[in-house]
């Protein structure tokens, strides 16, 4: 390694200290009155009958985006409001009803004084991310997030990197206490990222399945003449078994005939040849979780059940054009 090479390795492993370092202390104040006034935060955003504005001027404002944008996806409606538009209109998405969480390190950010006069005259409340404790945004706050001092990676102490990281951890701490709080699940997670292979990842096991009525069923008592037929006039290579009262017997797939031609299958029935007990999913399932199963036990279909009645079956080829495997 030439000593250019070695120069700037070691730029990059002093930042990653440096905020590392910051990191810690940040989560170290967590245990003291940041802690309180974080609950104290979530609280507050989750009980809004509103949403959460999220504010921010500079390199602060582009982490409120980021942490807005967080937010929204996990449950919490969110938007990020720029405080110069705010200044010229913009204002005028704020309700009484929601809460406004404005971010600034040194609490002392010009562009954010329409915000807050705005909030402490219309009685919205404000949530002030900073590190500042006796700025103007510290005390006009209901409740403020004191940031510790931190020192920033920048060697001339300028450009801000440890602040900003600060700021983007307790935005995410935020979100993912509220997600907790809100008991969001990954179904409701796919609701906000239906698209590209997050949201595949994400469809449900109901998006997926053959439903019916184009479900290949047979009674326990029927013959393999009207298993061959099922199988092959619905194209999924198998067939549900059902009993008299229409719940769930067992499961026929091609191969289980394929593997007892040598037996004289004329006579025998559904009952016979089935697999008693098969594998089963719900509608509700992860389709990512349920070909993870299905890739464990080998197979390449599975029935779909709402108590005991099958619902559907899911074939291995709909996982794929889905986009999941």
């Amino acid at each position: 390694m030439t000593a250019n090479a070695t120069d700037i390795l070691q730029a990059g492993l002093r930042t990653l200290s440096v905020e590392a370092q910051g990191l810690a202390t940040l989560e170290q104040a967590m245990a003291g009155p940041l802690g309180q006034a974080f609950v104290s935060a979530v609280e507050a955003i989750f009980n809004a009958r509103g949403r959460l504005v999220v504010t921010g001027m500079g390199k602060s404002g582009h982490i409120g985006t980021k942490i807005a944008a967080t937010l929204a996806s996990t449950g919490t409606p969110t938007f990020f409001l720029h405080p110069a538009e705010a200044s010229h209109g913009d204002l005028g998405m704020v309700t009484s009803d929601d809460v406004v969480l404005a971010l600034s390190w040194s609490g002392e950010t010009t562009e954010l004084r329409d915000i807050i006069h705005y909030t402490r005259r219309h009685k919205v409340p404000l949530i002030a991310l900073t590190s500042g404790e006796q700025s103007a945004l510290g005390r006009a706050a209901d409740i403020t997030l004191l940031l510790p001092k931190a020192e920033e990676a920048c060697p001339l102490r300028l450009a801000p990197t440890t602040s900003t990281l600060l700021q983007l951890a307790l935005g995410d701490a935020i979100a993912m206490a509220l997600l907790e709080r809100r008991g969001f699940t990954p179904q409701d997670f796919q609701q906000y990222h239906p698209g590209g292979k997050l949201g595949a990842q994400l469809l449900s096991v109901g998006d997926l399945m053959r439903a019916a009525p184009d479900l290949p069923i047979i009674r326990e008592d029927a013959g393999v003449v009207e298993a061959i037929d099922a199988i092959t006039r619905h194209g999924l290579g198998c067939v549900v078994v059902v009993d008299a009262a229409g719940d769930l017997a067992g499961f026929i797939t091609d191969g289980d005939l394929r593997r007892k031609v040598a037996y004289d299958l004329r006579h025998r029935q559904a009952a016979e040849l089935m697999t008693a007990n098969p594998l089963t999913t719900t509608p509700r399932a992860l389709a990512s979780a349920t070909l993870r199963e299905m890739n464990e036990r080998k197979i390449t279909s599975i029935v779909v059940v709402e108590g005991r009645r099958p619902v559907g079956v899911l074939h291995l080829h709909f996982l794929l054009a889905a986009g999941v495997a």
